[in-house]
């Protein structure tokens, strides 16, 4: 189920959503110093590909840094990605087979403001469940 749910996922909104992560993270990876951003993007954005079967939990560990971090993350993409992934769940809600995947991209709009300090990690494992 989670293959067939990630398949229509990718062809109703997860590639369009990718390519804006993807861009987000070459832009980011220009500048030295905003590299961190781009790799975060480029994480997310194979995540924005096949989020069923996957999780995103709080890293431990992290502190201060990724909070400054994402503060200057939402200035420079994070609002960018977090309204596109409001109007496609949007769009998807208007049919009822697209509701389960405009829910999909309302679950992401968090880990789109606010990536640093996160990790994603695969349903099946509970172990790093425990940690929230």
């Amino acid at each position: 189920m989670r293959t067939l749910l990630n398949v229509l996922w990718l062809v109703l909104s997860g590639f369009w959503m990718a390519i804006g992560y993807v861009i987000a993270g070459i832009i980011c990876c220009v500048l030295i110093i905003t590299i961190p951003f781009g790799i975060a993007s480029f994480r997310i954005a194979v995540f924005a590909l096949w989020p069923f079967g996957n999780r995103v939990v709080r890293r431990p560990g992290a502190g201060a840094g990724s909070a400054v971090g994402n503060v200057i993350w939402i200035v420079v993409a994070g609002w960018w990605l977090a309204l596109g992934h409001i109007t496609t769940g949007i769009a998807l809600c208007l049919t009822i087979i697209g509701i389960p995947f405009g829910i999909a991209n309302f679950k992401l709009v968090p880990v789109s403001l606010v990536p640093l300090g996160r990790e994603i990690v695969p349903t099946d494992d509970r172990q790093r469940f425990a940690v929230e």
